[in-house]
């Protein structure tokens, strides 16, 4: 009887009396586990999976929105974050800035927009410079502008890719002159940075230095008003300006402020010829105390009349054009 339970158990061996037989690792998959239980966030189909998803999707799409959000208003274009596009918002200011040679990667265009000659001229212009045309409707321009008055254009301009303030050094070495170069302290207005970049061109200068925070950047402004001039000039950004100008100092370079009480007259002041770093200070504050003592020397430009000071974009000029015409005079 036993060895008839015993041959009915190795038939089924399911049956809840006797031994059940195994494998006999004959299955060696069978023998392998399947492993720790992963987390719901990891498991395909669970709610809390489709949560995480959802909620990545969101951070991610807020990231493009702030990346492609313009800083600022009235439609100038104002200065992006780091690696951030700026929009350029309106018809007149995208007109302006396509006019002005600014650098794009797209024009956006609302979907059955009224053409006018401002939109006919943006889409010719974009059209000759090969920048894409991206039909959009209008509460995707509302989105992407934060509710400003586009009239169906906006122009998406790249980030300002900034150079290190060394590389300055290495323009001027390579084009066999000493170095050249503008620093400003504290100027805000794009303008007057646009301002600065196309004297230093037009002078010879070999660069422009910005600090990183509390000053101008290279903006669809700042590009405009140097009328082309930062296509063919360096502006290079420091994370510290003083150290900036200390590092020039070490690397034989001149640091010259410019201050209404300053040392000497700017006409007097040989030491433009050599290699110099003209530091430009912002209208009415001047230079800031420490970048003022980190300074060589501080001249001031003479004024019979009754202006008490000029804006940096004239101030830059002024000396730059005193600079050009000693270097010439050596040279001759």
């Amino acid at each position: 009887m036993a060895g008839n339970s015993q041959r009915r158990n190795r038939r089924n061996p399911g049956s809840k009396k006797g031994a059940s037989v195994g494998t006999g690792g004959h299955s060696r998959k069978a023998l392998q586990g399947k492993g720790p239980t992963p987390p719901a966030e990891a498991r395909k189909g669970h709610p809390k999976q489709r949560a995480a998803n959802a909620s990545a999707k969101r951070e991610r799409d807020a990231k493009s929105r702030a990346g492609m959000r313009r800083s600022g208003g009235g439609g100038r274009g104002g200065r992006g974050g780091a690696g951030a596009a700026e929009l350029v918002v309106g018809r007149n200011s995208v007109v302006e800035a396509l006019r002005g040679g600014v650098p794009a990667t797209a024009l956006y265009v609302m979907q059955f927009i009224d053409s006018d000659d401002r939109v006919r001229e943006a889409f010719q212009e974009a059209n000759d410079r090969g920048i894409p045309l991206m039909e959009a409707p209008r509460p995707q321009l509302d989105q992407m502008t934060g509710g400003l008055n586009h009239q169906g254009l906006v122009l998406q301009v790249p980030p300002y890719e900034y150079a290190h303030p060394d590389d300055l050094l290495e323009t001027a070495a390579d084009a066999g002159e000493d170095p050249l170069i503008v620093a400003l302290d504290g100027v805000t207005d794009p303008r007057n940075l646009g301002a600065v970049v196309r004297s230093a061109a037009a002078f010879g200068g070999h660069g422009v230095v910005v600090p990183e925070r509390r000053a101008a950047g290279m903006t669809a402004g700042a590009w405009k008003t140097s009328a082309g001039a930062a296509a063919r000039l360096d502006v290079a950004r420091a994370t510290n300006l003083t150290r900036a100008l200390e590092a020039y100092q070490k690397a034989g370079l001149m640091v010259v402020g410019l201050a209404a009480d300053g040392e000497s007259e700017v006409g007097d002041l040989e030491a433009l010829a050599g290699p110099v770093v003209i530091v430009v200070g912002s209208e009415g504050k001047g230079l800031s105390r420490l970048v003022s003592e980190t300074c060589d020397l501080t001249v001031r430009i003479p004024m019979p009349g009754a202006t008490e000071s000029l804006n940096a974009g004239v101030a830059a000029g002024i000396v730059l054009y005193e600079a050009a015409r000693l270097r010439a005079a050596d040279r001759g």
